[in-house]
């Protein structure tokens, strides 16, 4: 499974995912930081990979409704921090499995995680 990570984001996490099969890219490593949030979301459509960000935009269901994309995951700490967001991945990852929630919308906080599915699955 594509993962790209928002620049929002500390480039461990793209350890922590890779680390575990998946092939997780920065959008520094891509050299696409300071992109507007509007050609980033194409990119990573382009590239069929779902997006790990920290950026409450992304999760707007009117402009990402669930299964308009490859999916989505917002992570919400209580506390930003590189150690707090490697946290949130980790128990996501522990408690769900991205392969079945492909067009999904993923919203991960301190206090859990909520899935929006696409329609009719």
């Amino acid at each position: 499974m594509q993962i790209k990570i928002d620049e929002d984001l500390p480039r461990l996490l793209a350890e922590v995912l890779s680390s575990r099969g998946y092939d997780a890219r920065t959008v520094r490593q891509q050299g696409l930081q300071g992109i507007t949030d509007e050609l980033l979301w194409k990119r990573v459509q382009a590239e069929n990979r779902w997006l790990i960000t920290a950026d409450k935009g992304f999760a707007d269901l009117r402009l990402h409704p669930p299964g308009s994309h490859a999916g989505l995951i917002l992570l919400r700490p209580y506390e930003e921090s590189r150690r707090a967001y490697v946290k949130l991945i980790e128990a996501a990852l522990a408690a769900i499995d991205l392969a079945d929630l492909t067009g999904a919308v993923v919203v991960v906080t301190d206090h859990g995680i909520r899935v929006r599915r696409p329609t009719g699955t």
